[in-house]
């Protein structure tokens, strides 16, 4: 809409516009609190999350193991570390290093913790990141790992979308806020300083830089003996980069991949994963080169991987001299360990067993300067939607496999099954989707349906305690689309829903709720959706095209005014993905399918839930908001709730994010079934003028 009436929304700490949100919190948290079962219901999901039996999982730095921990007792989280000797006892002793909690005590700020760069060697320093309240802006403050203190006078970051890396002792690569020009058109750095230590940030060189109208840039030190190297990335928007090596004394030096492929270099290797055909090889093939040789420009390379119809790459991890990768047949994982041999070539072995319907993941491989046998060290995972996850330890090229932790079953999976399914979308296209639920099902169930569909992103078998806990143990369905846009068949299952091709997600989605209809294991009013950021915007699409399939939707920080999303926060970031408002053709498409300007009430909408957080800075809150004042206006069954932390998660904490499912469990059951059923369909046209004058009725509103 041209004359948007609710632009004021936008102003994120506006007096109006809190003064707006605070209202819309008080009636969705006095109706959905009242819930008799929403007390229980909180505190299941929060024993779920405080758990103390779930997996530590780690990232070995040198001798030790690091893990961030929160539970009952630290709400805000532990950074702490231990041995591996420890770490395979039942209980382990851990050794804390950062206390979150006591130090947002100490400085009254509402510190989450947002990671550590550690120095390699030695591991005696770190440089610390801190969000306050959740969002992707960090401080940045040097810490000292033996004296467990912050370095007086040493280096530090006020609050921006900072980057950091190590080069020695005292030196950093820094990209930050340092000013006018020193951000791109999304918010991101884009310059890169060597900083020296007791020098101003201000008079340090640059190094590295892109243009404005870019996504961001980067740079990054690699330590490891015998290779050690500076190397920078220009991100020209989410999908096309271009990579270089940074000399001291030289201009950088390009390295002449597509630049829409994934490169990395990892010792005397580089290796591209691609995302469209190049020297005959085809779009999902892993490709290694010699580095060297590559940069005199040799093209001489081993294929590592090539795709087939049902088998993509799903990411890969290194050790010290093996490759490790994940695939996915069906979207199911498989892990293989790739060994390298004199004269180029690799050999192949599988890596652990992992069941049908069910995710395998690298979660930590060793420094590359570790020696021995830690040099070769991985950790990995295997789970399934009622399969507690187990952590595996191997050293790659021996055999064997170590069994490190059990997650505890917490919810009850007895009678429970997994299923996948293919639905047919307008085209034609097979869109798998997993069902858990009921192994014998007496009629249609209550189902909750999950997408997302967006920037390569595959969802694949997850356990979910708090899905088990909150919706598959009172007797609801779940499931999972994997419908295009995102990465389950690889880089053309993702490329046939982008920019203006986006319908084919939205009708993807469309055939799954369809499909499970037809197989009758719900029924549109018992049928709930929901997703997150990009796959907020997928269920305002839902809302506005088929409001007649669903009988709640849930939209979580979601992406809703696609005609001003380029200006909002990082939105200038995505326009690769869907398409820039500012070019005609663009806007054409985009109008086509945004929320906020499709909302048609005499189509009817089924009851709607948005969540958002004030404190996201990447998806900017005021999408969320102005769609539930919209519904609101046209007299629509909406519910909001926005959080004043957590930034893009929703939730810093245990305490919050136990409550806002809470809140979206609590809402969705009450509409889904027949005990607290309400109207499937509400059109404008049945309200009466006292009910939309009365105060009462509750309104509600990735990348």
């Amino acid at each position: 809409m041209e004359d948007d009436p609710y632009l004021w929304l936008e102003e994120i700490e506006g007096e109006n516009a809190l003064a707006w949100v605070e209202e819309r919190n008080a009636e969705t948290v006095a109706e959905l609190t009242a819930d008799p079962g929403f007390a229980a219901l909180r505190r299941e999901v929060r024993e779920v999350l405080d758990d103390t039996a779930r997996i530590p999982y780690v990232t070995r730095r040198g001798p030790h193991l690091y893990n961030f921990w929160r539970d009952a007792t630290h709400v805000r989280g532990v950074w702490r570390r231990t041995t591996l000797d420890e770490y395979r006892r039942a209980e382990p002793r851990w050794d804390t290093v950062v206390d979150v909690d006591a130090l947002a005590r100490q400085e009254d700020v509402p510190w989450v913790w947002a990671g550590a760069s550690v120095l390699r060697p030695g591991w005696r320093r770190a440089l610390v990141k801190l969000s306050r309240d959740g969002a992707d802006a960090t401080v940045v403050r040097e810490f000292d790992m033996e004296t467990r203190t912050f370095v007086p006078g040493g280096f530090r970051l006020p609050e921006a979308k900072t980057s950091v890396s190590w080069i020695d002792e005292d030196h950093i690569l820094v990209g930050t806020d340092t000013g006018p020009g020193s951000l791109t058109a999304s918010g991101y750095p884009r310059t890169v300083r060597c900083w020296r230590r007791g020098t101003p940030l201000e008079a340090a060189p640059v190094v590295f830089e892109g243009r404005h109208e870019d996504v961001s840039v980067a740079a990054w030190h690699d330590p490891s003996p015998g290779f050690e190297r500076r190397l920078a990335v220009r991100h020209r928007d989410f999908w096309h980069s271009e990579r270089f090596v940074l000399y001291e004394d030289a201009d950088p030096v390009r390295i002449e991949v597509p630049d829409d492929a994934v490169a990395t270099v990892h010792r005397e290797w580089l290796l591209v994963s691609l995302r469209s055909p190049w020297l005959g090889r085809p779009a999902g093939a892993l490709l290694a080169f010699g580095f060297d040789a590559f940069l005199r420009g040799g093209r001489e390379h081993e294929v590592l991987f090539v795709p087939d119809e049902r088998t993509v790459l799903e990411g890969y991890a290194t050790t010290r001299g093996h490759l490790v990768l994940e695939t996915l047949n069906d979207v199911s994982s498989r892990l293989h360990v790739l060994t390298p041999h004199e004269g180029g070539s690799w050999s192949r072995s599988p890596l652990g067993e992992v069941p049908e319907l069910s995710t395998a993941a690298v979660r930590a491989t060793a420094w590359e300067g570790e020696e021995g046998e830690t040099a070769e060290e991985v950790l990995f995972s295997v789970s399934g939607f009622l399969q507690p996850a187990t952590l595996c330890r191997t050293v790659a090229g021996v055999e064997g496999v170590e069994t490190l932790k059990h997650a505890p079953a917490l919810f009850s999976a007895e009678g429970l099954g997994v299923r996948q399914h293919f639905a047919v979308s307008s085209d034609g296209t097979r869109v798998p989707y997993f069902v858990v639920g009921p192994e014998r099902q007496d009629g249609p169930a209550p189902t909750l349906l999950y997408g997302y569909g967006g920037f390569e992103v595959s969802l694949t078998p997850s356990h979910s305690s708090v899905t088990g806990r909150a919706w598959l143990e009172r007797g609801g369905t779940y499931v999972v689309a994997n419908i295009r846009g995102g990465g389950e068949y690889g880089p053309d299952w993702h490329r046939a829903a982008l920019g203006a091709h986006r319908d084919l997600a939205f009708d993807d989605f469309a055939a799954v709720a369809k499909d499970l209809v037809a197989r009758g294991i719900t029924t549109a009013g018992r049928l709930g959706i929901m997703g997150g950021s990009n796959g907020g915007l997928l269920m305002g699409v839902m809302l506005t095209r088929h409001p007649e399939l669903f009988g709640a939707v849930v939209a979580e920080v979601p992406l809703l005014d696609m005609l001003r999303y380029h200006r909002l926060l990082a939105g200038a970031s995505w326009t690769a993905e869907y398409g820039d408002p500012d070019d005609p053709g663009a806007r054409e498409h985009l109008l086509r399918w945004s929320p906020y300007h499709n909302l048609d009430p005499a189509r009817g909408c089924p009851p709607v839930l948005l969540t958002t957080s004030t404190r996201d800075d990447r998806v900017h809150p005021g999408h969320a908001r102005k769609m539930a004042a919209l519904l609101r206006e046209k007299g629509l069954p909406v519910r909001y709730f926005e959080n004043t932390g957590g930034g893009h998660s929703g939730a810093s904490d245990h305490e919050q994010a136990s409550f806002v499912e809470a809140v979206v469990h609590t809402f969705l059951w009450r509409t889904l079934t027949a005990e607290g059923r309400v109207p499937e369909k509400v059109r404008a046209a049945d309200r009466t003028p006292s009910s939309e004058g009365s105060g009462r009725r509750l309104g509600r509103a990735v990348g």
